[in-house]
């Protein structure tokens, strides 16, 4: 197993003492649907700062085009059923709850998936009354009867949400960030880059042989702004909502942002990171030579676009039992074949059986990117390509948002709470940022109480000293380190994994490493590189360890799923193995 050069803490030099001051009693590292939620609940008893790479566009949530997965409606269907007899005509929580099972390839805790899905009603009744306006069957919205539902992929019924057809994430941002406008305890900064989270010695451990070593008390982090320079924030509670890391592949939907900043810091911080090598690609991206990797929703597919070949054939029945409508993973996996077979570059999305009215009053957004490029989708299919979307590991945590470093709590896609297991279900992204941003929000009141019970001072300075001598090493251009790494993830720790060329692959890591993570850099781009280096090396890393397929991770070498890793997979700084976790299962109980 290739190691990886971990001896750097923090990634500049500092003390913390003679750099400006500013105190909270919660921060929240991210602006996307977990943080501003998170947010929300904090601020119930707290004064909370929430720091924001960019702007909100500059968010995967501000992005997305699908919606959110909720059973508002239960129907009756639950009553005296278990997991093993969902109402064929009703939909109902056991249904949503297996079919997020069924997606998750055998590594979801149960008990999470159930926490979230039946927490839904609530969440979205909040939105309702916070001014959020889904679609509607027909006339003004209200009532959630009146609510229209489209099906994704995965998805055994119709019960996704959306507002304004294909701009749900924007609306969904619309409303928290004016929820959050709202509330006089809460401060936004803006343009606020977290470089690294902040601890101090970690308390005795009284764990047993799978608790985590140590990793200290995180007492805040350190940023940097382009106008005030660097800065420390010292909180008693720190929400990490960072978000992802596609920007560590050359083909991704993610904004520029996505550079898996928080992922990195928690790491150097000393929290584990669980199940890496899982990474989602969204099978349909715009492809078009030169231009963004634009996302085509799944709902295009839920209101009945099909995958065609160069050939015009139609080829996903060949592939899964439900065609165009399978998980992401078998569909990605299938474009890939399909290509491979037909020797050519992408494939087609037809959206002909929904017609070019239909198309543009249900999917303005993507109508009108279209239209930038000359096409009608109502006459010509478009061409797709996958693209990494999501990344489905991330800072382990326990139900309630808790890692293994004390005063640092994690939600949302920089955490991996066992919910999406090995593959996550569609439009099941912005429910666990509603969900477990406010439980998580909620938690953390813990550690201010806990930081007063034992008589810790409150608003004072901590004296931490990073002392990173100048590198006598040759530096490698950003620019071409940047690229080089994107491309090699995208060819060989991609949709298709093979064990030697994943040990290359590391190799390439360490060498770039030795000469890049040396380094001290003053600006964002060099911060980037080399936190995109030490997460695309871990997922690397993660993928060369699990030696099977299961969910997104398919290795050529491996073709199947091996129960030997229906495990977790929990990877901690200093730790050349990683500690392995069984799945949290349970007794599948009636729903009531």
């Amino acid at each position: 197993m290739h190691t990886l050069p971990e001896d750097r803490r923090y990634l500049i030099p500092f003390r913390s003492v003679l750099l400006p001051q500013i105190f909270t009693d919660v921060l929240v590292i991210g602006a996307g649907v977990a943080g501003l939620r998170a947010a929300l609940a904090a601020s119930e008893y707290a004064d909370v700062i929430v720091a924001c790479k960019g702007d909100l566009s500059g968010s995967n949530t501000w992005m997305a085009q699908g919606g959110i997965a909720a059973v508002l409606d239960r129907n009756g269907a639950d009553q005296g059923q278990s997991l093993e007899t969902t109402d064929a005509e009703h939909d109902s929580w056991t249904a949503h709850i297996t079919d997020t099972l069924n997606a998750g390839a055998g590594l979801c805790d149960e008990s999470m998936v159930r926490r979230v899905v039946e927490a839904a009603p609530a969440r979205i009744a909040e939105l309702l009354k916070w001014g959020m306006r889904f679609d509607t069957k027909a006339g003004p919205t209200t009532p959630t009867a009146d609510l229209a539902l489209g099906r994704e992929g995965g998805h055994t019924f119709a019960r996704i949400l959306h507002a304004h057809g294909d701009a749900t994430g924007r609306e969904l941002m619309r409303t928290l960030h004016q929820r959050v406008g709202d509330q006089d305890r809460v401060r936004l900064f803006d343009q606020c880059f977290v470089l690294d989270l902040l601890t101090v010695d970690a308390p005795p451990s009284h764990g047993g042989k799978d608790a985590a070593a140590p990793a200290g008390r995180c007492v805040g982090a350190i940023t940097h702004h382009p106008k005030y320079g660097l800065q420390v924030i010292w909180a008693g509670a720190t929400i990490l909502a960072s978000g992802g890391c596609g920007q560590v592949y050359r083909e991704s939907t993610n904004p520029p942002e996505a550079t898996g900043d928080g992922l990195a810091m928690a790491y150097r911080a000393g929290a584990r990171l669980a199940d890496m090598a899982f990474v989602q690609f969204h099978p349909t991206t715009l492809y078009i030579a030169g231009a963004a990797r634009s996302l085509i929703s799944e709902a295009v597919r839920g209101e009945g676009a099909v995958l065609i070949d160069r050939n015009h054939h139609r080829f996903m029945p060949e592939y899964d039992s439900q065609a165009d409508l399978a998980p992401r993973d078998i569909v990605s996996r299938a474009i890939l074949a399909q290509m491979a077979k037909t020797h050519f570059s992408h494939v087609y999305l037809d959206c002909r059986p929904i017609g070019r009215d239909r198309f543009a009053q249900r999917f303005p957004g993507i109508y009108s990117v279209l239209q930038k490029f000359g096409m009608d989708p109502g006459q010509t299919p478009i061409p797709v390509h996958p693209s990494a979307h999501y990344m489905v590991g991330g800072v382990h945590t326990d139900e309630q948002g808790r890692t293994g470093v004390d005063g640092l709590y994690a939600c949302g896609e920089a955490a991996s709470t066992g919910l999406n297991g090995a593959n996550r279900l569609a439009s099941n992204s912005l429910l666990e940022g509603l969900v477990l941003g406010q439980i998580t929000g909620s938690v953390c009141r813990e550690a201010m109480e806990n930081k007063t019970a034992n008589g810790e001072p409150q608003g004072r300075p901590v004296k931490i000293v990073s002392d990173i001598r100048p590198s006598d090493r040759s530096e490698l251009d950003l620019a071409d380190v940047r690229s080089s790494l994107r491309s090699v993830m995208w060819r060989h720790v991609g949709i298709e994994r093979e064990g030697d060329r994943l040990a290359e692959v590391m190799e390439m890591f360490e060498f770039w490493s030795r000469y890049t993570l040396d380094k001290i850099f003053d600006e964002r781009a060099g911060w980037e590189v080399q936190n995109m280096l030490l997460v695309g090396a871990l997922i690397t890393r993660s993928a060369q360890w699990r030696c099977e397929s299961r969910g997104t991770h398919y290795r050529n070498d491996h073709p199947y799923p091996a129960e030997d890793f229906r495990c977790h997979d929990l990877w901690q700084r200093s730790h050349k193995d990683p500690a392995v976790q069984p799945v949290r299962t349970v007794e599948s109980p009636v729903v009531t």
